[in-house]
C-alpha cells in the first residue's frame, strides 16, 4: 500500500496535491492507496473526497509533523507532488475525485486568485501590483467590458490591492470559482493549481513567471511550471 500523508496546519492546495499525486502513483503501480491523517483536511464542507484511510494509526509530534505508527507494509510518502506530471495523465480521474457543486460563471467575468496571509510580510513572495495590473490589461485586450472578481484568503489584503473590485473570502466559493471560470488570473499559491487544471471551460489563465520565485525573477521551484499557464 502507498499512503500519503497530511500534516497539522497544512493549506488545502498542499492537502490535495498530497493525496492527488500519491493516489496517481498507486494507480500507476498498481496498489491500494490511503491517506495518513484524512481528518485534516480543510474542504469537507464542500468537497467529498473518499481518502481511505485504512484506519492507519498516528500521531502529531510538537512541530505539526504527522508520523505513522506501525510502517509494516505500507510506503508512506512525505510529499508536494506539485509537478504536473504526477497527475496530467490522470486528469479525469482527478476530476472525479475532486468533485464539488457546479457553479455558473458568465463569459464576461475573469477570476483573481489572491494570495495574501503571510505571503504579505514577505516581499519575496507577495505579488505587487505590476503583476496584476499587467494581466488584468492583458484580460481586457481580450474583452475591453470584462469584469473582476477577486478570490481570497485576506479579504483586507485584497482589498487593499484590488479597492474596484468584488472581493470574496469563502473557501468554497473560493475554490469552486476557480475550478469553473471561464477567464484565470492566479496568483503564486498552491491553492489555484488544481482548480485551474481540471477546469475543462477555462479559456486563457495567466500566471506568474516562475511562481513562488516571480519577485526574485527565477524558478525556485520548477515544479510549478504547468503547460496550460500563460506566464507574464
Amino acid at each position: 500500500m502507498i499512503a500519503g500523508i497530511f500534516h497539522k496546519g497544512s493549506g488545502i492546495g498542499n492537502q490535495l496535491h498530497r493525496f492527488v499525486g500519491t493516489k496517481c502513483l498507486a494507480l500507476d503501480r498498481g496498489e491500494e492507496h490511503a491517506m495518513v491523517a484524512p481528518l485534516l483536511f480543510k474542504g469537507f464542507d464542500f468537497m467529498g473526497v473518499d481518502f481511505n484511510d485504512a484506519e492507519l494509526a498516528y500521531s502529531i509530534d510538537q512541530t505539526g509533523k504527522v508520523l505513522l505508527d506501525d510502517l509494516k507494509g505500507i510506503e508512506v510518502i512525505d510529499a508536494e507532488f506539485q509537478n504536473e506530471a504526477f497527475f496530467m495523465h490522470r486528469i479525469d480521474e482527478v476530476r472525479s475525485w475532486l468533485k464539488v457543486e457546479p457553479l455558473e460563471m458568465p463569459d464576461d467575468l475573469c477570476v483573481i486568485s489572491h494570495r495574501g496571509g503571510e505571503y504579505t510580510v514577505f516581499p519575496d513572495l507577495y505579488l505587487t501590483n505590476e503583476y496584476w495590473d499587467k494581466a488584468i490589461s492583458m484580460m481586457r485586450e481580450i474583452n475591453p467590458n470584462m469584469r473582476f472578481e477577486v478570490q481570497t484568503d485576506d479579504l483586507h489584503s485584497a482589498q487593499l490591492q484590488f479597492p474596484t473590485f468584488d472581493v470574496v473570502q469563502r473557501i468554497a466559493h473560493n475554490w469552486r470559482s476557480i475550478r469553473y471560470a471561464k477567464y484565470l488570473i492566479v496568483g503564486n499559491s498552491s491553492f489555484s493549481i488544481l482548480p485551474s487544471l481540471i477546469n475543462e471551460d477555462v479559456k486563457k489563465i495567466i500566471a506568474p513567471q516562475f511562481h513562488a520565485g516571480h519577485n526574485k525573477g527565477y524558478w525556485q521551484e520548477p515544479n510549478n511550471c504547468y503547460k496550460k499557464y500563460e506566464y507574464i
